[in-house]
């Protein structure tokens, strides 16, 4: 087929989709000298900020509060290790030649592309994650629940493939681009059927953020993406009401869709209360049971839910759920020093997947993809953010040993991409 053809000499994948400029543009290389700052601090810059300042939020000084508590960890552990990228543009080029080791990339990229859509489609069509199961707190128990539980994670290692297949030149940008097209068709009919938005907006953002790191995606592009969602998101969320409605889920009609982005006022709520709380939430033994077994062989374990925890705490009930958003919610369980050491120890766990070693091929890419999808993620929900990364990792295993055994001997200096690398 067409898209099995290596792309010609011709084509780059790092440059820009229109004009002649093969350098690597600052943005990217700012975001490559420093990834973990970056993805921490960009959510917050585009969408809780800006609204917090158009709003008159008179607690922003909580905000930026926060996010001097993450970022110094941050910053210093990629300090430590930025005499490993090398000068503009030499990280990139060994992220191409390290991607260049796997011959049958892209043929592995594309099974685990059709595995993931399969699974999550099969897992909501068996009823698995939808809003109403969260709501009566039960978990589909199905065969095809199970067996879609499975394959947890396989959404974010596909496109890290695919990703890296680009890279090493094994596929051209017209076919990864239809690849990624189903990966995220898939994901917003999850989220039509689910009437769950979170996890779509949650796997743009990984999107984005992973193909801007690689030197796929200009400045440009990210902002005619942000602009673009926030012109569809009315619609989306009078989709999502709708949905909920005809399921018999309660909707404030007074809440806006203008009101639901309002994620300031989200964050801004943990300063109401003396921290660290203390209310029931996974442990170490938690993570341990939830993220190496899968449900299918411990299917009677109980759904874990710290956002309803939390809900119960601020006066709600037990079938709704309430977060601060990633870092409110690690200040509002484990105070200040807590946001401290969870941000500087996944900052290294980051770090040392994209640079030790040399800059990473695609099996370090993908588990450097969890660390974004889960850990890092500015909305997912804290510490079960966690137990995700290892559920990714261990569904992903097979995937990553079948990369291993299939890869070139080559030392990687010695490797040539077929693509036309950025100076």
């Amino acid at each position: 087929m067409a898209e099995d053809r290596p792309a010609t000499p011709a084509t780059d994948p790092t440059r820009p989709l229109r004009g002649r400029r093969r350098k690597l543009p600052r943005l990217n290389w700012l975001l490559q000298l420093f990834p973990v700052s970056t993805m921490v601090v960009a959510p917050y810059a585009v969408l809780v900020v800006p609204m917090a300042v158009l709003n008159g939020n008179p607690d922003l000084g909580f905000i930026v509060m926060l996010l001097a508590l993450a970022l110094p960890g941050c910053l210093l552990v990629e300090l430590a290790f930025l005499r490993r990228v090398g000068r503009r543009g030499e990280w990139q080029r060994g992220l191409n030649r390290a991607s260049a080791g796997h011959p049958r990339l892209f043929t592995i990229a594309r099974a685990v592309t059709l595995g993931s859509v399969s699974a999550d489609l099969v897992g909501v069509w068996a009823g698995r994650g939808t809003i109403f199961s969260q709501l009566t707190g039960e978990v589909a128990s199905s065969p095809a629940a199970m067996l879609s539980s499975l394959f947890m994670g396989w959404r974010y290692l596909a496109f890290a493939l695919l990703v890296a297949s680009l890279l090493a030149g094994q596929a051209g940008r017209l076919a990864c681009l239809r690849w990624a097209t189903c990966l995220i068709g898939t994901q917003v009919v999850v989220a039509v059927t689910t009437a769950l938005t979170a996890p779509l907006m949650g796997y743009l953002t990984f999107v984005v953020a992973l193909a801007a790191l690689c030197g796929l995606l200009h400045t440009r592009f990210v902002v005619i993406a942000v602009v673009a969602l926030f012109l569809i998101w009315p619609t989306m969320y009078a989709a999502r009401n709708e949905i909920r409605t005809d399921g018999g889920v309660a909707v404030d009609e007074e809440v806006t869709s203008a009101d639901r982005l309002r994620f300031d006022l989200q964050v801004t709520r943990a300063s109401e209360y003396d921290v660290p709380v203390d209310i029931e939430r996974p442990g170490p033994s938690e993570i341990v049971r939830y993220g190496l077994l899968p449900r299918a062989l411990d299917p009677d374990r109980p759904a874990l839910s710290t956002g309803a925890r939390i809900n119960e705490y601020l006066g709600g009930t037990s079938t709704s759920a309430y977060t601060f958003l990633a870092l409110g919610t690690i200040y509002f369980l484990d105070g200040p020093w807590g946001v401290v050491v969870f941000y500087t120890g996944w900052a290294l766990v980051g770090v040392l997947l994209l640079r030790a070693g040399g800059p990473p091929g695609p099996i370090r890419l993908a588990l450097f993809g969890f660390v974004v999808a889960s850990p890092l993620m500015w909305s997912k929900v804290y510490p079960e953010s966690m137990i995700s990364f290892v559920q990714f990792s261990v569904a992903a295993l097979p995937v990553l040993l079948l990369l291993r055994l299939t890869r070139d001997r080559t030392p990687t200096s010695a490797r040539t991409p077929r693509t036309r690398l950025p100076t």
